[in-house]
C-alpha cells in the first residue's frame, strides 16, 4: 500500500493509523514460524545411517536378541538427544542475538510528535529522523537537512548517501541508519512490502539442500548397507553349499549384517560435532546447523562482503598532502590512537603551521562527534567528518569552539562542497572542504611551499590534480580543503587559497591480511562481492594480500553470458557495485564449477547468497536477522579472519570423523571376519552377542569418541581443500581397515583355535581379550594418516590416553570380575597369557610408525631432488 501524502505535515489521526494497521498488519518482517522441539527432536532420527540401526534393532528384536535391540536403540537415542541439545540451544542464542530493528520511532499523530512501537507503524504515518536514528519503515522524504543516510545493509556501498528533495520522490528504506541530518518522511510501505522485505522473501524462497556432511554419511551408509546384504547373502549361500540348514543360515546372515553395521558410528559424529560447535563458540562462532559445522573446512571459495567485513567501516584518514609536504597517518577507524608523520617525524599540529591550517578547516567544517564511552570510540555522525575529528585528535589540535561559527553554506550534490566562516583572533577566517575539483573551482592561491601563498596557475592546478589521481587510484576517498580571511560573515564562496588534499579509506581489519594469506596456504581462494565503487573494492583486495586481474561491476555482470562468466572466474576476479541477484547468479556459478562455497556477509542484501551457499557466514554484531537466519554460521565478533579458525576447526572435524570411521570399520571388519571364517571352519562361537556388543559400544565407543577430540595436525592448513566428492571412506581408508581387519580377525582366530583344546570357555576369552586389546592398541595408530606421532606429539591428545587407560581397566574387568565374567562368560587368564596378548598387540603399534617415517623420508627426498 501507497502513502498517502495528503495532510503529511499533519500525520494521521489515531483512528486513521487502527484502520491502517488492521489492513496492512504490523511493521515488522514475516517472522519464520518457530520450530517445534518435537520437530527438532524427530529429523535427528532421519540420516540414512540412522534407519540402517533402526532396522537393525527391529530386526535384532525379531530375532530374540534383545539385548542386541536395546543396545541399539539406546546408541540411537544418545544420538538424537544430543543433536536435538545443539540445535535447540544454537536456536536460542540466535534469538538474543536479534537486534536489526529499532524498537521505537517518532511519528506525527493526532497533530503530536509521540514515540510508538516500530511494529505500529502504518502507510501514510510521518517519520522523524535525526542523526543516529535507523529508518523503521520504507518512506517518501517530504524535508531534510544536511540529511546523509547509510544503507550499506542494503547495498554494501560503505559511503553515506546524500538525500536531497527534488522534482521526484526521494526514498528513505527500512533498516538504513541515519548518519547525519534531520528529517521527514511519509510511509510509503511497512513489513514484507518494504525492499527489505523483498529480499527476505528471496531468501526464504531458497532451498536448504544437505550438507557436505550429510552428503558423505549418506555415502557412507548406502556402502556399509551394500557390503552388509552382499556378506549375508555370500554367508547364506555357503552355508546352504555346505549342507547346514536354511533357518540356521538366514538367522546368521542377518545377525553378521547387523553386526557389520558400526553401532558407536552415530553417537560418535554427533558427539565430535558438537564439541566442535562447543569449540567454535569459544573462538566467536556460533554454529547453527550441527553437521554444518564441517563443511567450512571443505570450502574452496569464500566469497566475502567487504564492508564491515574485511574492513572496520569507519573512514580513516590516513594520507594528507600539501604543495610542501606530505604526511602519513597511522591508526585505524574512530580510535586516536595513532599519529601524523613527515620523512619519519612524528608530528603534532602546533609543530607544522600548514598542518594546522588544515586541521583547523577539517575540525571547522564538521558537524561529527567523538567520544569515549563504554570503554571505546564512538562517533556520531557523517563517517567522513569523523574521520577529520579522528584526525585532529591525532594531531592534538584544539576542537573549534561552536560560537564561532558565524555562516554555514551546507554541503550539496550540486556544488560538492560546504563553507563554514569562522571567527578567528580579530578577523574572519572562510574554509572550505569537499571534493577537490570543487575546491580548487573556488581557489585562485595556493599555500605553496615554505607557508607562503602563491597564484594558483593552470600548471599548478594540473600537478594538483595528478597528485588528487594518484591517491584515489589507491581508493582512498579525497577531500579538498582551502581557506581565506573575509570581513563579511556571508561573503560568497571564491578567491580562495587551497591548503591540500586529506585521503581517507575504510580500512581492512588489522587481522584480514594475515587471514588471507592462511586461506590461500590452505588452498582456499577467497572472492570479494561488493557493494562498493570498484576502484576502492580494488585497492582494499590488494592491500589485503587478493590478488586482482580483474574488477567487475554489477552491470558487466549484466552483459556476460554464462559461458563468459565460467571463463572469468578461472581467474583472480572480484566483484563491484553488486545487486542480491548478482551475488547469487557468482555462488551459483561458482558451485557449478565444482567448489564448495562459503559466503559471509551481514546485510540483508547478502542473506539470499548465504542461504544459496554451501555454508553461509553471518555477522553477529553488525549483521542482519535475515542474514543471521539464512547462515549456517554466525561469526560473534564479525571478524573475517575468525573464519580461519572456523576453517581449521571444520577440517580437524572431518578428519576426526575419517579417523574413527576407519577405525571403528576396522575394529568391525576383524570381528566378521573372525566370525565368518569361524563359521566355515565349523567351531563353536568365537564370540558370543553380548561379547560383540560389548566391544563394539562400550570399548570401540569411548576411544572412538577420544580419538574425536584430536588436536589439528601440524601441516593441516597446508592441505588442500578435501573435494565436494571425496568420500569419507576412500581406497586409501579400504585398504588400511583390510589390512587391520586382518591381522586382528586372524590373530584372533589363532588364539581361539590354539586354545579350543583347553576349553571353550578359555578359548573365547582369549579370542575376546585378544581382539579388543588389539583394537585398543591399533587406535594410535589412526590419529595420523601422514605423521607419526612424533610428528603429532605422543601426549597431545590426553583424552585418548585416558580412554585407552578406561577401556583397559574395563576389559580386565571383564575378565576378572565376577558380576561382568557371568554376563560375558569369560574366565580369568593367567600371565603367561596376558603376556602373550601384548606381545601380538606390539605390531599394530609398532609397523604403522615405521611406515609412516618411511614415506615422510621418501617425501623429503622427493623435496630436495625437485630443488
Amino acid at each position: 500500500m501507497m502513502a498517502d501524502t495528503g495532510g503529511a505535515a499533519y500525520g494521521l489521526t489515531s483512528t486513521q493509523a487502527a484502520d491502517r494497521l488492521a489492513e496492512v498488519g504490523p511493521n515488522q518482517l514475516a517472522e519464520r514460524k518457530p520450530v517445534s522441539r518435537w520437530v527438532i527432536l524427530a529429523r535427528q532420527f532421519t540420516s540414512p545411517l540412522i534407519v540402517m540401526l533402526i532396522a537393525a534393532a527391529g530386526i535384532a528384536a525379531a530375532l530374540g536378541e534383545t539385548v542386541d535391540a536395546v543396545a541399539i536403540v539406546l546408541v540411537v537415542l544418545l544420538n538424537g538427544v544430543l543433536g536435538f541439545v545443539q540445535e535447540w540451544r544454537t536456536e536460542t542464542a540466535l534469538a538474543a542475538l536479534r537486534n536489526m530493528l529499532a524498537t521505537e520511532a517518532r511519528v506525527v499523530r493526532d497533530g503530536a510528535q509521540v514515540m510508538i512501537d516500530t511494529r505500529q507503524i502504518v502507510p501514510g504515518d510521518l517519520v522523524i529522523l535525526d542523526s543516529g536514528d535507523k529508518v523503521p519503515a520504507d518512506l517518501v522524504l517530504t524535508s531534510g537537512m544536511r540529511l546523509k543516510v547509510d544503507e550499506s545493509v542494503l547495498t554494501g556501498e560503505s559511503v553515506p548517501v546524500d538525500k536531497h528533495l527534488g522534482d521526484e520522490d526521494v526514498p528513505l528504506f527500512m533498516g538504513s541508519n541515519v548518519v547525519a541530518g534531520r528529517a521527514e518522511g511519509v510511509v510509503r510501505a511497512t513489513g514484507p512490502r518494504t525492499e527489505f522485505g523483498h529480499i527476505a522473501e528471496l531468501t526464504a524462497s531458497i532451498d536448504v539442500g544437505e550438507t557436505h556432511l550429510q552428503a558423505q554419511l549418506a555415502r557412507l551408509a548406502r556402502l556399509l548397507g551394500g557390503m552388509a546384504l552382499g556378506l549375508a547373502g555370500l554367508v547364506l549361500v555357503a552355508g546352504l553349499l555346505s549342507g547346514r540348514a536354511l533357518h540356521e543360515m538366514f538367522l546368521t546372515a542377518i545377525a553378521l549384517a547387523v553386526a557389520m553395521v558400526p553401532e558407536g558410528l552415530p553417537a560418535v559424529v554427533t558427539i565430535t560435532l558438537a564439541l566442535g560447535a562447543s569449540a567454535m563458540l569459544r573462538r566467536q562462532s556460533l554454529v547453527r546447523r550441527l553437521q554444518a559445522v564441517e563443511t567450512l573446512g571443505a570450502a574452496t571459495v569464500i566469497c566475502t562482503d567487504k564492508t564491515g567485513t574485511l574492513t572496520e567501516n569507519a573512514m580513516t584518514v590516513t594520507r594528507i598532502w600539501t604543495p610542501g609536504r606530505s604526511y602519513e597517518v597511522t591508526g585505524t577507524g574512530y580510535d586516536p590512537a595513532g599519529h601524523i608523520a613527515a620523512e619519519g617525524e612524528r608530528l603534532r599540529a602546533a609543530d607544522d603551521p600548514r598542518l594546522a591550517d588544515l586541521i583547523d578547516v577539517a575540525l571547522s567544517c564538521n558537524h561529527a562527534e567523538l567520544g569515549h564511552r563504554d570503554g571505546g570510540w564512538h562517533m556520531v555522525g557523517d563517517p567522513t567528518e569523523g574521520a577529520l575529528v579522528t584526525l585532529g585528535f591525532k594531531g592534538w589540535s584544539d576542537l573549534p569552539n561552536p560560537a564561532d561559527r558565524l555562516a554555514e553554506i551546507p554541503f550539496d550534490a550540486e556544488r560538492k562542497r560546504m563553507s563554514v566562516v569562522m571567527r578567528r583572533g580579530t578577523g574572519l577566517v572562510q574554509m572550505v572542504k569537499g571534493a577537490p575539483e570543487s575546491v580548487l573551482d573556488v581557489c585562485t592561491q595556493v599555500q605553496g611551499d615554505g607557508g607562503a601563498v602563491e597564484p594558483l596557475t593552470a600548471d599548478r592546478r594540473a600537478g594538483i590534480e595528478a597528485v588528487a589521481a594518484e591517491m584515489a587510484s589507491d581508493g582512498r576517498r579525497l577531500l579538498g580543503l582551502a581557506m581565506r580571511p573575509v570581513e563579511d560573515p556571508l561573503a560568497g564562496e571564491e578567491g580562495l587559497i587551497f591548503l591540500g588534499l586529506v585521503g581517507m579509506i575504510d580500512p581492512p581489519r588489522a587481522e584480514v591480511k594475515q587471514a588471507v594469506s592462511l586461506c590461500r596456504r590452505a588452498g582456499i581462494r577467497v572472492v570479494m562481492i561488493t557493494g562498493d565503487a570498484a576502484p576502492t573494492g580494488a585497492a582494499i583486495a590488494r592491500e589485503i594480500g587478493l590478488r586482482v586481474d580483474r574488477m567487475l561491476t554489477g552491470e558487466d555482470l549484466d552483459h556476460l553470458s554464462e559461458d563468459e562468466l565460467h571463463e572469468l572466474l578461472k581467474g583472480d576476479v572480484h566483484f563491484a557495485r553488486t545487486a542480491p541477484a548478482h551475488k547469487m547468479r557468482l555462488v551459483g556459478a561458482l558451485q557449478q564449477s565444482g567448489n564448495l562455497i562459503a559466503m559471509t556477509g551481514d546485510g540483508v542484501n547478502d542473506a539470499p547468497a548465504l542461504r544459496q551457499a554451501d555454508i553461509g557466514i553471518a555477522m553477529g554484531k553488525r549483521g542482519t536477522d535475515v542474514a543471521k537466519d539464512a547462515s549456517d554460521l554466525v561469526l560473534l565478533d564479525d571478524n573475517f579472519a575468525t573464519i580461519v579458525g572456523a576453517v581449521e576447526e571444520g577440517r580437524r572435524q572431518f578428519s576426526n570423523i575419517q579417523r574413527f570411521v576407519r577405525y571403528l570399520l576396522s575394529s568391525n571388519a576383524g570381528e566378521v571376519l573372525a566370525i565368518v571364517v569361524n563359521l566355515f571352519l565349523g567351531g563353536p562361537l568365537i564370540f558370543l552377542a553380548t561379547q560383540i556388543l560389548w566391544m563394539n559400544l562400550v570399548t570401540d565407543g569411548v576411544t572412538a569418541v577420544a580419538l574425536g577430540m584430536e588436536k589439528p595436525a601440524p601441516d593441516q592448513m597446508d592441505q588442500p581443500p578435501v573435494p565436494a566428492d571425496h568420500p569419507i571412506l576412500d581406497l586409501p581408508g579400504l585398504a588400511m581397515i583390510a589390512c587391520f581387519g586382518l591381522y586382528t580377525g586372524g590373530v584372533s582366530l589363532w588364539l581361539f583355535y590354539g586354545h579350543l583344546g583347553q576349553g571353550e570357555d578359555l578359548a573365547r576369552t582369549m579370542a575376546f581379550a585378544g581382539i579388543v586389546v588389539f583394537e585398543k592398541a591399533s587406535v594410535f595408530a589412526f590419529r595420523s594418516f601422514r605423521l607419526p606421532m612424533s610428528g603429532i606429539g605422543y601426549l597431545s591428545n590426553r583424552p585418548l590416553l585416558l580412554a585407552f587407560a578406561v577401556t583397559m581397566a574395563m576389559q580386565v574387568a571383564a575378565i576378572y570380575w565376577p558380576p561382568l565374567q557371568h554376563l560375558l562368560h569369560t574366565v580369568p587368564l593367567s600371565w603367561e597369557q596376558l603376556g602373550l596378548l601384548g606381545a601380538l598387540a606390539l605390531p599394530l603399534l609398532l609397523v604403522p610408525e615405521l611406515v609412516k617415517y618411511a614415506r615422510r623420508s621418501r617425501a623429503r627426498g622427493l623435496t630436495v631432488a625437485a630443488r
